[in-house]
Formats: structure tokens, sequence, C-alpha cells
């Protein structure tokens, strides 16, 4: 269990100002001048050390994608940040809770990467529907402006420094990384070929790291207080502390910190007083955000919350946004909005995508009235396998997923509501 003591975003819930005054009294910018002092590499090193892995999605190590950053410009060119929060996975609403309440943490947390990576200024691409969080972001960028804290000679450390924040218009595919370098270049948001990866020409043609908000925002905290601090949370390779998102049929949804690795149940009990109607409703879990596949109860009941235990039981992390689905659920239906929602944020771009998203969520709406042949389950569960690893970007893999788990999960349930309609048809041409 996590102590309070090691909490990271102790104003998750905004009880107290976001504004600079109170973020330095709960320990933001606090000597961040001598942070910058031990040098480029010490920082990426003791990232490494930490075992943070990206809070994004992939769980990539950050500091090893740190790393990847050239060491100085050959011809020129100057190195970006770009900090993707554009929050739209449905389910995901962590990186807003940061923004709206502790804004600073993120702000010195681009500070903190942008010199480790020797970057010129950081881009916050932030979410057109956060209209609140955008303010206090541009407020809260002001403000350390204002105080010396980033710009020229940011903090007192000689290190020229800018902070912008760029605002999207609700584009869930901005959220990938290729695609968000390109909607900030005023172009349309649509992912790019890899390679070259942004590390070697991203923004404006120049090397850049794109990394969530979560990942950003703990940076400074693991220095202040040591890789070993940060390692001591959660099992090998799912290192630290993390923000669940659940929501839901729990008695009490919330968005809570908690240590890496804890188990499905305990993270329930503990946060949101159980699942709603005792742990015998429970029906599937969707563990990380809508675009990786559900769990039904009796797996996930004790499986740990992190990248390599929710890999075990066939789904994945993502951003920890948890969805718990008790028995009054339609799942069937569930998992079909779900296929609308990538069949609307396609981009179109890759033909696999483009058309197999719109034929997966017809197919969904079919079974969903049980209005179609048994072997279309299967033909359908072949069109995933035909879209998913054939796009661009991820988007494809996201459609196709959840459906996967439905099929393999819930089969008989698509079985039964076929075999009812054709009772049914049967009784009345009779």
């Amino acid at each position: 269990m996590l102590a309070d003591k090691d909490r990271i975003f102790t104003n998750l819930y905004g009880f107290q100002s976001w504004r600079l005054d109170a973020a330095r009294q709960r320990g933001d910018w606090d000597n961040t001048k001598d942070i910058l002092a031990k040098g480029q590499d010490a920082i990426i090193d003791e990232i490494k050390a930490s075992g943070l892995r990206g809070r994004g999605g992939a769980g990539f190590p950050t500091g090893m994608k740190w790393s990847f950053m050239p060491k100085e410009s050959k011809d020129g060119r100057p190195s970006f940040l770009v900090i993707n929060a554009d929050e739209s996975e449905p389910g995901s609403c962590k990186d807003r809770e940061i923004i709206r309440h502790d804004p600073h943490k993120l702000i010195e947390g681009a500070l903190v990467a942008g010199f480790a990576m020797r970057a010129r200024a950081a881009y916050i691409y932030i979410r057109g529907e956060y209209i609140r969080e955008a303010e206090t972001l541009f407020a809260a960028v002001a403000e350390a402006y204002d105080a010396g804290l980033i710009g020229k000679n940011a903090c007192g450390s000689g290190y020229d420094f800018d902070v912008f924040v760029h605002r999207g218009a609700g584009a869930y595919i901005c959220g990938e990384e290729t695609a968000m370098i390109e909607s900030l270049e005023g172009k349309k948001g649509q992912p790019r070929l890899k390679p070259p990866f942004p590390a070697g020409a991203g923004l404006y043609g120049c090397p850049t790291t794109v990394n969530n908000v979560e990942s950003i925002a703990v940076a400074p905290t693991i220095i202040r207080r040591g890789a070993s601090w940060f390692s001591s949370f959660g099992r090998e390779n799912n290192k630290g502390t993390k923000l669940f998102q659940i929501s839901g049929h729990v008695e009490k949804p919330c968005v809570v910190e908690d240590a890496m690795s804890i188990p499905f149940r305990e993270l329930i009990e503990k946060h949101c007083g159980g699942i709603r109607g005792g742990w015998d409703n429970l029906l599937a879990v969707i563990p990380g955000g809508s675009s990786v596949p559900l769990v039904p109860a009796a797996e996930i009941m004790d499986a740990p919350m992190d990248f390599d235990g929710l890999k075990a039981v066939g789904s994945g992390l993502g951003t920890a946004a948890v969805i718990v689905m008790d028995k009054s659920t339609d799942i069937v239906r569930a998992i079909s909005r779900i296929s609308y929602f990538y069949k609307h944020e396609s981009c179109g771009q890759c033909t696999p995508c483009r058309e197999g998203t719109g034929w997966m969520w017809r197919m969904m709406e079919r079974l969903r009235t049980g209005d179609a042949a048994v072997e279309e389950i299967d033909m359908l569960q072949q069109v995933t396998k035909q879209v998913e690893g054939h796009t661009i970007c991820a988007l494809g893999d996201a459609a196709a997923w959840p459906i996967q788990g439905l099929i393999r999960h819930f089969r008989p349930e698509l079985e039964h509501r076929i075999a009812v309609r054709e009772a049914a048809l049967q009784e009345a041409a009779e």
C-alpha cells in the first residue's frame, strides 16, 4: 500500500490552489537549479535507473527514450520536447487532473526533461475539449515565465528554455505521436511513416521526443527523491507509482495514485469501495482504456495491475483507465459502441483501417441484435487480423483488439443471440 508521504501528486483532487505559491509549498520548483546542475547525462541515467516506463500506454522505458536524442547538433537544428496532453482515450482522465490541479509539476518536468534532452523548447499539445484545463495551463505557464523559472536563463541555470501550449481541435488520432507533430506544424493530423523516427526528424524536421503528461510530471520528484525510492514500488520491470482512473460499475469511481503491481481486487476495494452489487456481480474489466481487450471477472480478480501482469491475461495496462462492467452490462453493445468510436476517429490514411473499422462496426451492430450467421463470428475475427498490424499507427490495432477480446471470452453470448433471433424468426414463420 502506498503511504501518503510517497505520493507524487499531492494535489490530485484540487483541495489546494494550483497556483505557483501553493505549488512551491508542496515542493515544486524547489532548487530546480540544483537538479539542472547535475548535468544532462546524470539526469537521464537517474531516470533510467528509476525504471520509469512511459505512462501514455506503450510503456517504453522513459530514460532510454530520452537517450535517443542527439548529444550535440551537428547541423544547427534545435531539439524539441513535445508533451502529449491530448488525452482522448475513452476511459482515460488522469492527465486532466494533473493539468487542472498540479500544472507546475508538468511545467517543471518539462524543464528538467527538456534540459536533459538538450531541447530548445517544450510544446504541450492539449486536447481541444479541455477548455478549463487549458486556461489553467496557460496561466501556470505565464506564472512560471514571470517568476523566471522558464524562458531566458531558466531558474538561473544559464539554460534558455521556452514552453508553448498548443490547443488541439478534438481529434483522437492526434494523440499518436507523429500525427501530433503534423498537427503542431499546422497540417492535417495524420500519422507519419517511420522511419525517420521523431528523435531523428520530428517537429519541423528537428530531433523531437514525444512523452505523456504523467511521464514528464513525475521526473523532478524522481530526481529529488532518488531512483532507488521510485523503483522500490512495483515488481521488476514495472516500477514506480501510477495514476489509476477507475470508472464504471464501482461504488466510488475515482482517479487515484497507487503503487504499480497492486492487485486488481485490492485497488478496487481500497479506493472504490468495491464492485456495485458485490464481487459476484462483476462481469468483465477493460483495464487500460478502450483500446485494450477486456478481461473476464475470474481472470482479472487477482491480476497485478502492471504492464506484465495484464499482458499475462491477454490485455494491457495502457493508460491504466480501468473500466469496470458488472452483469447489467450488455457486453456486445459496449464493444460495438467502442467500434463506432474507432470508425469515427480513423483518419482514413491506411486502407485496412479506413475500410475495416466501418466494416467491423457494422458487423458488431448485426451481432448485437443477433442478425448474423454463426460463421460470421469467425469471419469478423479474420477481419480483425487483417486490420491489426497492417496500418501506419496503432489505431487499427486499437479497433481490432476489443472485438478480439469479446470473441475470445464471450463467444457463447454472440452465438446465443444468433440462436434466439433465429428461433424467433422460425416461430414467426410458423
